[in-house]
């Protein structure tokens, strides 16, 4: 290990996530960051407190793995309770015995404890980071947000441009305190659709649909079952596919027997070849009732596709209506519907849509970009705190 009185050590980054996992967003963005910083002037640790490292399922075991080849250490603290606070003992044993320069935190709880075991064990720099806004009629969080989190936080950091508003107006957070980080992938892997068509009998020339979400009840899944129901007498070919696993799938399984379009709707659940299943479809849907900057929209625009979503979050910011896709009304199914037919009806505009929404999306969220601004923000804060190096 390098001298920690060498100037040049590199500075010691700890990310702190409720789960581990390489689904959701957040949890997604938040390894990406870790696994790509530059290994020349920081040096990552990856703190998961809701796994427990001694039940690690498979996809876990090759999450651990990516880690590892990246050269990042993960720390799993098993916790089963948000009361279970003897639990942080292991991350309270690490910031006593290593010399933590920054810690980076995603989503609401982890934020708190960022803050809170931050300032204890003085930590240079606590970046705070919020992946969606969704506090109306939760004054407790807000509170939180406000008091707690944005005060004892070096930045926090929010994802779109809407979330920041609502952030300033509605939580009366200082707008000095709000930083503005938008999300970013990289380009996609050449893909091959075909082979996902011959997979799951899809005829040749059907409509195919897709969406791309963990199944929760914030995704609102259940408007695109409805949509579709709508859609097919005058589709009948049409198919909807669902890449995605959570706590929402037997309500779905149960609507979709009822509205009887089994033969329409495949629940496909956890994917590894989601630019494949891109590739073989027409239109990309998101219908979910609250957004920050989702990655799978720009995972949609990255394969050209037109994409129809809610007008919610920041997705108004990242989708000109007509332009890269169309934007409905939150909550409603028929709106839905209606965007979805709009472009299989007119393949050409759907075409047109979906090459502007791929140029859209490589000129202005570029993981890459995201990545470089994020680092000098590290460094920039760690400047700003009057700690050494």
């Amino acid at each position: 290990m390098t001298d920690a009185s060498d100037t040049k050590r590199r500075l010691r980054v700890l990310t702190l996530v409720d789960h581990f996992t390489s689904t959701g967003g957040a949890e997604r963005l938040s390894a990406r960051m870790a696994m790509r910083l530059d290994p020349e002037r920081f040096e990552a640790i990856y703190c998961a407190s809701r796994w427990d490292e001694s039940r690690t399922n498979e996809n876990q075991a090759e999450l651990r793995r990516e880690f590892e080849r990246a050269g990042v250490r993960t720390l799993g603290l098993g916790r089963d309770s948000k009361l279970a606070v003897w639990q942080w003992r292991p991350l309270v044993a690490l910031l006593r015995r290593e010399r933590i320069e920054i810690i980076h935190s995603h989503k609401y709880g982890s934020n708190i404890w960022a803050v809170v075991l931050g300032r204890l064990f003085r930590v240079p720099v606590v970046v705070a980071h919020e992946h969606s806004w969704s506090y109306e009629g939760r004054p407790l969080r807000k509170f939180l947000d406000r008091r707690l989190i944005a005060r004892g936080a070096s930045a926090f950091l929010t994802v779109s441009e809407e979330d920041r508003r609502r952030m300033i107006e509605i939580e009366r957070i200082d707008p000095d305190q709000v930083t503005l980080l938008p999300n970013g992938i990289d380009a996609l892997p050449e893909a091959d659709g075909a082979h996902v068509r011959a997979e799951l009998g899809i005829p040749a020339g059907a409509p195919v649909l897709v969406s791309v979400a963990v199944l929760r009840e914030e995704k609102q899944l259940h408007l695109l079952v409805r949509a579709t129901a709508e859609l097919v007498g005058d589709f009948p070919e049409l198919r909807m596919l669902v890449a995605g696993e959570g706590p929402q799938r037997e309500p779905l399984e149960a609507l979709i027997e009822e509205l009887g379009v089994g033969h329409a709707v495949r629940l496909l659940g956890s994917r590894g070849d989601v630019p494949d299943l891109l590739a073989a479809s027409d239109v990309a849907v998101l219908c979910s009732r609250f957004e920050g900057t989702p990655l799978s929209v720009l995972e949609y625009m990255d394969a050209g596709l037109p994409v129809v979503a809610t007008r919610v979050g920041g997705l108004p910011h990242v989708i000109e209506h007509g332009v890269h896709g169309l934007l409905t009304d939150p909550g409603d199914a028929h709106s839905l519907a209606e965007g979805i037919r709009a472009l299989l009806d007119d393949p050409e505009r759907a075409r047109r849509m979906g090459a502007a929404g791929r140029e859209r999306r490589r000129e202005h969220y570029d993981f890459g970009r995201t990545l470089r601004t994020l680092e000098r923000l590290y460094e920039d804060l760690l400047a700003r705190s009057g700690r050494p190096a």
